[in-house]
């Protein structure tokens, strides 16, 4: 056994390794302000999202380590800290300059769901401790202010725009601006001129996430997003049925053509449990986006239920996430935000320093 000092310590918390990123806590850096006060210890962790999803395994494997590799250690005190990491990119944009973590959440068609996950995976984030904003890009067809049951107008200081704020998460939408009885009639140049203002022209701050939530397809919209700024990455939504996943493909297609990585496929509707029965009815087919997320080489990040919970939470303006935590759909949601959380720091860590992203997708008109 080895006597209580700083290098010690150090020593006995290499054998515990960040299964994400497949280095141990030491060689991440992630040990930091190691003090020893007579038999005590205390030191932190920092974690690079305050999502981990591992963070009570990595704590209990460091004090594992810490008292089975030195002797007479008496009190042990870790805190699980976190500074969620960016994407290292020489392609630097001037919009979002706070922003450390741009998300797509994109689907190949409409009806899968896309904006509730979006919403859930938000508030999610939000709720465990992370900076978050969200963007409602479906100029056409704006759920978001429905979604958070916002009715309030965004004001105007220091000429930006002041996103409205709501369970946590920082949110813009053109619904907040026009008429909720009144049609979006635009072409496609001006809607995607209205997202591009959202990043430009709206006063962010520093945030940990920004999750554009996109509408169906690969129009002009998201051409605009990929040009405007080097997306850290983008989510893919579907449904378990085939025709859902044809679409699906399509979209993560696209991303990948841009050079957007993908970072990941949520599974919506993927079954229903029968509240008098408690059996499980696969609806929509089964294990459809686990198997597309195999055969394109992408994470697969969750399967969400079909719930009238998530529902219900949808249309009264109040996410499951935050209306029913400790609920199973609330708990699955919350792991698979986690899950993209990690996948985020993953690519992150593992983009070589100084690698630029280069897009052409020729002139927009």
């Amino acid at each position: 056994m080895k006597t209580l000092t700083a290098e010690n310590v150090l020593d006995a918390l290499r054998v515990v390794r960040d299964p994400d990123l497949h280095k141990d806590i030491v060689a991440l850096n992630f040990v930091k302000e190691v003090k020893i006060d007579g038999n005590a210890l205390s030191f932190s962790i920092e974690l690079t999202t305050p999502s981990c999803p591992v963070r009570d395994e990595l704590k209990a494997e460091a004090e594992k380590a810490i008292r089975s590799t030195i002797a007479n250690v008496g009190k042990v005190e870790i805190a699980m800290t976190s500074n969620v990491t960016s994407r290292q990119s020489v392609q630097k944009s001037p919009l979002l300059t706070g922003v450390k973590n741009t998300i797509a959440v994109a689907s190949g068609k409409g009806g899968v769901g896309k904006s509730t996950v979006a919403v859930n995976l938000a508030v999610a984030l939000a709720k465990d401790g992370a900076t978050v904003g969200l963007i409602d890009c479906d100029v056409y067809g704006p759920s978001i202010p429905l979604m958070f049951n916002i009715n309030d107008k965004p004001k105007l200081h220091n000429q930006k725009l002041q996103p409205l704020e709501k369970y946590g998460v920082k949110v813009m939408s053109i619904g907040f601006l026009v008429d909720p009885m009144q049609a979006v009639i635009w072409r496609g140049p001006m809607a995607s001129g209205a997202v591009r203002q959202f990043m430009s022209d709206v006063e962010w701050g520093d945030l940990d996430y920004l999750i554009f939530d996109m509408p169906p397809g690969t129009g002009d919209i998201q051409l605009t997003l990929v040009q405007q700024i080097p997306l850290t990455g983008a989510v893919i939504v579907t449904t378990p049925q085939e025709i859902s996943l044809a679409d699906a493909r399509k979209g993560l297609m696209m991303f990948n053509k841009v050079n957007v990585p993908i970072l990941g496929i949520i599974e919506n509707m993927s079954y229903f449990i029968c509240s008098h029965c408690g059996n499980r009815e696969n609806i929509f087919d089964a294990g459809g986006g686990a198997k597309a997320s195999k055969e394109l080489g992408v994470p697969f990040l969750g399967e969400i239920p079909i719930d009238t919970n998530i529902r219900i939470g949808g249309d009264v303006g109040r996410p499951i996430v935050e209306a029913d935590p400790k609920s199973p759909q609330s708990k699955i949601i919350s792991q698979i935000a986690r899950n993209l959380a990690a996948q985020i720091s993953i690519k992150n860590l593992s983009q070589p320093p100084g690698s630029s992203i280069e897009i052409s997708l020729g002139t927009e008109h």
